[in-house]
């Protein structure tokens, strides 16, 4: 609890501007607001508002954790949820239906989060794409509703639109247990809408059996690298991945349930019983304050102090990088473990050489117990410091309190009946928030010679294009925060990051600086990339730092769907090439001009004039999704541009 208190209480010290601003903000337009130490809003929603049935948007990708509860929760941009509160229509593209049958039951180590570890390695970060995920099948009942919600959530790392779980007895349980016992009541009553239609097609079915689903670990660098558990010490031998455990941390949006925490003690107090502590450091991330108390109260959390675990504030934490890690140096190779969703490059640490593997409570807790990749829980023996050998004995868990919950301390501030006589002040010398200015409309014209500011090589997600970790500290100051804009992406010029050449010069630096150069000599640029461009988080940071350092058009193989509509929402071209192959024909060099812009209208391609530095040219065929509404977006230089020209 000490520990707990003191980091809150330094949060609410380095942050006090910024949740004065949204305490503030949200007092004068009459929206409640959750104090720091809340919670992560996932669990936020899944606790107090989600029910079966409600269609929900959120500003995250991993919104979808709401599936659990048989909602419809879909993450999207900060632009789009802007357009929802203003009272306009939001729209999506009909997505396709993947059904994921699931037959027998989960036992032993094997836990939800293997369900969505195994499918993630069957359709990787792409396939989910354009599609709803629905589980359906007899294997459904043997899932907790948290369960089911880290499924859902983590079905943002297959690039889903959502996933969903059909009604069931453990949804009504769990809505008991959280004071919500009349939505249940009316959820039983109408079933039968909240549950697959007899005979309903799906575009694409994946089977998998819970009885024969074996433990996975999933990594590094990508969440859907897929690895059965006894597997795992093997494939990092043989690809030279470092096998010693240096830290294994559990909680985040994903895992943070009252079932995980319970099944991390088990394994705690079994190696507790038998003299052992963690030999890696040991982490844990409670997802709300009525979780940490709940575990508090119920002693999971001594237990998983005593094993050598240091309980963190309720928060995403070290998920999105903030976290205060000393043991390694930047660039030392080394192995983590956590229950997180995504482990992309320098994620969780800033350190690109770390090795991040994504699995489930259970599993990290034991791989911290043991120290190195190549203990398999269920086959291997650990060592007692008698030299008695003994198994763990596989986790177990309670799905709810036998108490009710501890809601532990009062963290919602409700609005009052009136602010609109209150002030929401902004301090113009601070350096963590800072007004929008509107971004400059489209001039009418083609963009001739956009300068090519990168080509990016391979991988290229929302943490590459606009970090997290320390940089989230300037999320409400678009200026100060675009100094981490592509500093993650390799450059294929030279396979360095954020080493790029300024054209202008002819030296290399920083790509936020180059960036800045040009547009301070009134050079606009565009972004060369490869596939599902911008996966991973919803940051609407990498879009608005591209339009506010002179950025006009991202030309890529593919694009992320919450990227995608980011983009569109600050005015830029988030464009695909026609033909994949003609992304080699760039080169960091070159000049592109965009044509075909004054009769730019949707599903009508666009022309790209490729000039070299040779002087020789290539013209190619560019494709958007730009509907009527959203190529107004871009006419007006952005979607807040447009959405102030109708209130005219």
């Amino acid at each position: 609890m000490a520990t707990y208190c003191l980091t809150v209480a330094r949060l609410q010290e380095i942050n006090q501007e910024v949740y004065n601003f949204l305490a503030s903000a949200g007092a004068k337009y009459g929206v409640g607001f959750w104090k720091p130490g809340s919670g992560i809003i996932h669990q936020i929603i899944l606790e107090n508002y989600a029910y079966p049935g409600v269609m929900l948007i959120g500003t995250d990708s991993h919104t979808p954790n709401g599936g659990g509860l048989g909602c419809i929760c879909i993450g999207v941009g900060g632009a789009d949820a802007v357009d929802v509160m203003a009272g306009i229509p939001w729209e999506l593209k009909c997505p396709n239906v993947i059904g994921v049958k699931l037959t027998g039951t989960l036992s032993g180590w094997t836990s939800p989060k293997d369900v969505i570890l195994k499918v993630a390695g069957i359709l990787t970060v792409k396939g989910g794409t354009g599609a709803i995920v629905e589980y359906h099948g007899p294997g459904v009942d043997s899932i907790s509703c948290t369960g089911m919600a880290t499924i859902c959530n983590m079905g943002a790392e297959i690039g889903a639109t959502t996933s969903v779980f059909p009604y069931n007895h453990r949804m009504r349980t769990y809505l008991e247990k959280t004071g919500r016992g009349e939505i249940a009541a009316q959820a039983n009553e109408n079933q039968d809408l909240l549950v697959p239609d007899s005979g309903c097609h799906y575009d694409q079915i994946i089977e998998i059996n819970l009885s024969e689903l074996k433990p996975h670990i999933n990594g590094p660098f990508t969440p859907d690298l897929a690895h059965p558990v006894s597997d795992i010490g093997s494939v990092a031998e043989k690809n030279g991945w470092p096998l010693d455990v240096k830290v294994g941390l559990i909680g985040s949006c994903t895992n943070s349930s009252y079932e995980d925490m319970g099944r991390a003690a088990s394994l705690a107090k079994q190696a507790l019983d038998k003299g052992l502590k963690c030999k890696a450091q040991f982490t844990v991330t409670p997802g709300s304050e009525q979780i940490r108390a709940t575990i508090e109260r119920d002693g999971y959390a001594k237990l998983l102090r005593d094993v050598g675990g240091v309980v963190l504030a309720n928060a995403c934490g070290p998920c999105i990088g903030q976290w205060d890690r000393r043991d390694v140096k930047k660039g030392e190779k080394n192995t983590i473990v956590t229950s997180f969703n995504r482990n992309f490059t320098a994620r969780n640490d800033a350190n690109p050489a770390t090795h991040a593997f994504v699995t489930s409570p259970e599993i990290v807790t034991a791989l911290a117990i043991a120290g190195t990749l190549k203990f398999n829980p269920e086959t291997d023996f650990l060592t007692a410091p008698n030299g008695e050998k003994f198994k763990l004995v596989p986790p177990t868990g309670d799905e709810l309190p036998a108490c009710d919950f501890d809601p532990g301390q009062d963290t919602y501030q409700h609005p009052p009946a009136d602010g609109s006589g209150l002030r929401v002040d902004v301090n113009p010398q601070s350096n963590r928030l800072q007004l929008l200015e509107p971004f400059d409309r489209w001039n009418g014209n083609d963009l001739e010679d956009l300068q090519v500011l990168i080509k990016v090589k391979g991988k290229c997600t929302t943490d590459h294009i606009s970090a997290a970790g320390p940089w989230l500290k300037f999320r409400g100051h678009l200026d100060n925060i675009s100094n981490n804009l592509l500093i993650g992406a390799v450059n294929t010029e030279n396979d360095a990051v954020n080493k790029i050449r300024n054209h202008l010069t002819g030296e290399f630096g920083g790509v936020p600086d180059v960036a800045r150069y040009y547009k301070k000599h009134n050079v606009s640029w565009v972004v060369g990339g490869d596939e599902n461009y911008g996966e991973g988080s919803s940051r609407e940071h990498a879009a608005l730092e591209p339009r506010h350092l002179g950025g006009r058009a991202i030309i890529v193989k593919s694009f992320a769907r919450i990227h995608e509509t980011n983009l569109k929402k600050q005015g830029l071209l988030p464009l695909t090439f026609s033909n994949p192959a003609d992304y080699d024909k760039i080169r960091p060099d070159d000049k592109i001009s965009i044509v075909g812009l004054k009769s730019f209208a949707p599903g009508k391609p666009l022309k790209a004039v490729i000039k070299h530095s040779d002087g020789s040219s290539e013209t190619i065929e560019l494709n958007h999704t730009f509907n009527e509404t959203q190529s107004e977006w871009f006419q007006a230089g952005s979607a807040l541009n447009r959405m102030k020209e109708l209130q005219k």
